[in-house]
């Protein structure tokens, strides 16, 4: 298995438990030089920097916000102080002569933040993802978009590669509606022991469900545009062809499936802003420009939707978007995109939720972060969005779709048997936030009675086999190729 699957579990101990204790000491150590230096420099401008900085920061975020909340002359106001801020605080330590203090003050803070989140993350305690070795399966059918991801398919041979494995690839008419999870169903009526996918998250999680359903392994061949699903899983996005070795050379990991109103999701569910933006068509050509147009009326209008959340027993009112994913993303980075899901088995949904209604509330979330009461994140297990309209737009792995309300999120705890190949980059877990008390602790040499993360793994329930009737598949046989010319719509 690769040695970047890991997660929580037991605390490192040796060389690497000694590296993190000197780390935390270090970091608290860079941490009193910073307090040191702007003491000695209060009477030279050194509470200044940090005024100014800070001061610096929060306008910055006003302008942010009235950029994207108006339009007009508003919206120009608002994206020129976004930029002058800084620029402004950058010309106020350089006139002062601070700009050297303030230099250097920066690159002393942001070397104890980074050996501080070194120090956390070398005391997190690790466990290797639990794996199975898999047999090699004999009648594999994969299903592949030829226009999924830019041509990866072809690109990268994957067509080929596969058939040369044995597998009967089944080519998707990117021209023609497409029912997947009916070309899914069928494959396993004729015999497949393995489905897979080449494409993207939204096409992933359908066939997942049905593989799920069937309690067949499933593979992820990253072909896609994004391919988050693939990413906390541990492949090589970069060449999809590496997820083939799976076929001969492969292990199994049991993970979590989401579900949505009765469909599948492998990453997340978005409610709101979001959702709202990607169920325009001009949106696929012009992403920027069509977010950029909507976005006035979608988070300052009077008649913008408010979503209401009842998160397990919590409740989350009037939000103006909710992000729901299969397993917690370890920080709000999930709302970019860049965010990471150490582990897919925990048994949990992620939500994330916000509210920003005012130029101060975009300040208060960029100056206390997580801490900010516009931002809430939690986790569940079942999530129920409602809203005053009786259907609302969601985005379900990026795919655009309407729902009636109250739509309800749940997860179905190690229901899909996914292979993956032996050799495959892993999952580098990132670091945990700051946590200036247990960097004490752990300075200290004191390990017991921390806060670090934790993430809670319960038991995994084997998801019932699915007992509906499939329509005969088309002949095929292993290494054997079907091009699909069209398929009923879902």
């Amino acid at each position: 298995m690769s040695q970047g699957d890991r997660g929580g579990g037991t605390p490192p101990t040796g060389h690497g438990g000694r590296a993190a204790r000197w780390l935390a000491r270090l970091t608290l150590l860079a941490a009193a030089g910073v307090v040191v230096v702007l003491a000695l420099a209060l009477g030279s401008g050194g509470l200044l920097i940090v005024g100014a900085g800070l001061l610096g920061l929060v306008v910055c975020a006003a302008g942010l916000w009235w950029f994207l909340a108006h339009r007009g002359l508003v919206r120009l106001l608002g994206a020129l102080v976004a930029v002058a801020a800084p620029a402004a605080v950058v010309l106020l330590f350089t006139f002062a002569g601070l700009w050297l203090s303030a230099v250097f003050l920066a690159v002393c803070w942001g070397a104890t933040l980074a050996c501080a989140k070194a120090a956390l993350r070398g005391s997190t305690p690790q466990r290797s993802r639990r794996t199975a070795a898999a047999a090699r399966p004999r009648r594999p059918v994969l299903l592949m978009n030829p226009r999924s991801g830019g041509g990866k398919v072809t690109r990268f041979g994957l067509v080929g590669r596969a058939e040369e494995l044995g597998a009967r690839v089944v080519l998707l008419d990117p021209t023609a509606p497409t029912d997947v999870a009916e070309l899914a169903r069928a494959a396993v009526a004729g015999g497949a022991d393995l489905l897979g996918v080449a494409g993207g998250d939204g096409t992933q999680a359908l066939v997942a469900a049905v593989a799920a359903a069937h309690d067949l392994p499933f593979l992820v061949v990253p072909a896609g545009t994004r391919n988050h699903f693939a990413l906390d899983l541990g492949l090589d996005r970069a060449d999809p062809s590496r997820s083939l070795a799976a076929l001969t050379d492969g292990e199994e990991l049991r993970v979590d499936l989401g579900d949505v109103a009765g469909r599948p999701f492998v990453n997340t569910v978005s409610f709101g802003v979001y959702a709202d933006v990607v169920q325009h068509p001009e949106y696929r050509d012009a992403k920027a420009g069509t977010a950029l147009d909507l976005m006035p009326d979608l988070l300052a209008s009077e008649g913008a939707t408010r979503l209401d959340a009842r998160v397990d027993g919590a409740a989350l009112d009037s939000r103006q978007a909710l992000l729901v994913s299969n397993n917690p993303y370890v920080s709000p980075d999930a709302l970019s995109g860049t965010g990471r899901r150490p582990r897919l088995d925990t048994g949990e949904l992620g939500v994330l939720g916000i509210r920003v209604e005012s130029a101060a509330q975009a300040a208060d979330l960029a100056v206390r972060g997580t801490q900010s009461a516009g931002l809430a994140a939690l986790t569940a297990r079942r999530v129920e969005v409602s809203a005053a309209p009786h259907e609302i737009p969601v985005a379900v792995d990026g795919e655009a779709l309407r729902m009636p309300t109250p739509v309800v999120c749940t997860l179905r705890p190690g229901a899909l048997r996914v292979l993956v190949p032996r050799d495959r980059p892993g999952v580098v877990v990132p670091a945990p936030p700051v946590d200036w008390r247990r960097l004490v602790r752990l300075a200290l040499g004191r390990t017991g009675g921390g806060t670090a993360t934790r993430i809670r793994v319960r038991p995994r329930l084997r998801a019932p086999a699915a007992s509906a009737a499939a329509p005969p598949p088309a002949p095929g046989r292993p290494g054997s190729r079907t091009t699909l010319a069209s398929a009923s719509p879902p």
